[in-house]
């Protein structure tokens, strides 16, 4: 066990007026397992960026410790995954490094194939192993579930529960709460570790923002309230002192020595109700600093006069006339919402783009999404046109589609995004404002309208694709991977507009906690 200590942490990036962190204190027990957690920019890879050493910052960082960052820069991807392993843990045994895949329920195969050849799943294994075998050294793993299948997961609880301390940034709650022990949070003025996992974390820090709401209006009430106590008391006193100098009815003057002193008491009861008033006030300026003012989002779904908008009878995607699941069968009618979920290549993905198809969706923005879906995805490399890309899904079964449904996608992919929050609007048919209303509801600054998109993070792309359905009216909203890099906050957020507006959807989501808030069917795909 050592300790991490931060004392007087301040750091803000060159030509940027505001800091990310302003004199950060605290200290961090090696031995613990912390996740860290905040908003889309709230800066938590920076901060592990910043105990690297790799920028430049005023206070002190102290350890006695190094720290590895996972994901691992592999410069060479063509090599086999051995290799990439003994590279990152050069002084390990090959017992060893069965013993870890073995914790991952992996077979030692992987070992000898080309790395850049591995899912992003086994990829993401491999690193983790190399990085643990490494040893001594205290790991900051930053966001290792994107794209990750529920089971894989799970396999990751299961191996992080064997391992010492770490710092991991995740936005799965569920992930979160099985493995970590202390919750490191990024707010709006401070730092804050406390122990427990991200739900007991959470219900602190809404017990913590009911008290400080209610303090808040119990001091705007007191305020008010002695405001006006101050100025009659005031007023009185004003009056009381102008008639020192006055005569009675019978020609005698007043009692010059009484009145002053009334006037003197009035004031300094005046002076008693300020020096309250400044007190409630510096009181209420501590309050509500970290509270998140996140505004609900809206969703204006359309309900089809039609049911079911969707029915799939003993259904199957085939690439290269081999089935890759079996046979399902499900509809969607008005007010479903319907989670696909299974393994990473069993088809999820492929069975929403079938949907889009059989919808005569094959144009503009939504090609070119599930064009980059495709590529990313390598299930068709080969292909060039964006017809042969919408042609080439196979299946068996039957689809059927309502007619004249209008839908909203959200693709897996970004890599689309270009120019600025305006152009993408206008480009999308969008109303600007509600568009831009919704991203600042998200988290995104205003600063961030004009810059260009592909300069933005991950979590803000994803920001961007969300805002854009939920400003379009819909039959149906088709969702694939729509939480990759978005942050819990905003998860909660997109929750609560779904179960408030009940929107129609069909979604491919690994995020448990939310398809378990939101689905009311589950369609499971199962390997053949």
């Amino acid at each position: 066990m050592s300790i991490i200590s931060v004392k007087n942490l301040t750091f803000r990036y060159d030509g940027s007026i505001n800091n990310v962190f302003e004199n950060v204190s605290f200290n961090i027990d090696t031995d613990w397992k912390l996740g860290l957690i905040g908003r889309n920019g709230k800066g938590k890879t920076t901060f592990l960026k910043l105990l690297l050493g790799e920028y430049e910052y005023e206070g002190t960082i102290t350890k006695s410790v190094e720290f590895d960052y996972f994901p691992y820069e592999v410069k060479n991807k063509e090599r086999m995954s051995i290799e990439i392993v003994n590279e990152i843990a050069p002084n390990v045994e090959d017992w060893q490094i069965i013993k870890e895949l073995n914790l991952l329920n992996t077979d030692a195969e992987v070992l000898y194939r080309n790395f850049n050849l591995l899912s992003g799943g086994e990829q993401i294994k491999i690193l983790l192993i190399s990085l643990f075998l490494k040893g001594n050294n205290f790991l900051l793993i930053d966001e290792p579930t994107n794209h990750l299948d529920i089971e894989t997961r799970n396999n990751l609880v299961e191996y992080l529960n064997k391992k010492k301390g770490f710092i991991l940034v995740s936005h799965d709650r569920n992930f979160l709460d099985k493995v970590v022990d202390h919750i490191i949070s990024i707010n709006n003025t401070n730092i804050d570790i406390q122990r427990g996992n991200f739900s007991s974390w959470q219900e602190n820090k809404d017990r913590q923002d009911s008290f400080e709401l209610m303090q808040n209006e119990r001091l705007k009430k007191d305020i008010g309230r002695l405001e006006i106590a101050s100025r009659n008391t005031s007023n009185w006193s004003d009056k009381i002192e102008k008639t020192k100098y006055n005569t009675t009815n019978s020609g005698s003057s007043v009692d010059r020595g009484y009145i002053g002193h009334q006037s003197a008491k009035m004031m300094k009861r005046s002076k008693v109700l300020e020096k309250r008033i400044n007190k409630a006030i510096e009181e209420k300026s501590n309050l509500l600093n970290n509270v998140d003012r996140s505004d609900s989002l809206k969703i204006i779904p359309l309900e089809s006069r039609k049911n079911p908008l969707i029915l799939a009878e003993d259904l199957q995607i085939k690439y290269d006339n081999k089935s890759i699941f079996n046979p399902t069968s499900f509809e969607v009618n008005n007010g479903d919402r319907v989670a696909i979920v299974g393994k990473n290549g069993v088809g999820k993905s492929s069975i929403l783009k079938l949907i889009l198809k059989t919808c005569n969706m094959g144009k503009g923005q939504v090609l070119q999404q599930l064009m980059l879906d495709n590529n990313k995805e390598t299930l068709q490399p080969h292909l060039t046109t964006n017809s042969q890309i919408l042609t080439q899904i196979e299946y068996s079964g039957t689809l059927t589609v309502t007619n004249d449904l209008k839908i909203s996608y959200v693709s897996q992919s970004t890599e689309h995004l270009k120019g600025n929050l305006k152009e993408f609007a206008k480009l999308s048919g969008v109303e600007e404002s509600i568009f831009k209303a919704m991203l600042v509801k998200m988290g995104v600054s205003n600063s961030k309208f004009d810059k260009d998109i592909k300069q933005m993070s991950e979590g803000q792309k994803k920001k961007i694709l969300i805002a854009k359905s939920i400003s379009e009216q819909a039959n149906l909203y088709i969702w694939d991977e729509p939480l990759n890099y978005i942050d819990i906050l905003t998860r909660i957020q997109i929750e609560e507009a779904i179960l408030k507006y009940k929107p129609t959807i069909i979604f491919v989501e690994h995020d448990e906690t939310f398809i378990k808030k939101i689905a009311t069917k589950v369609i499971k795909l199962e390997k053949v």
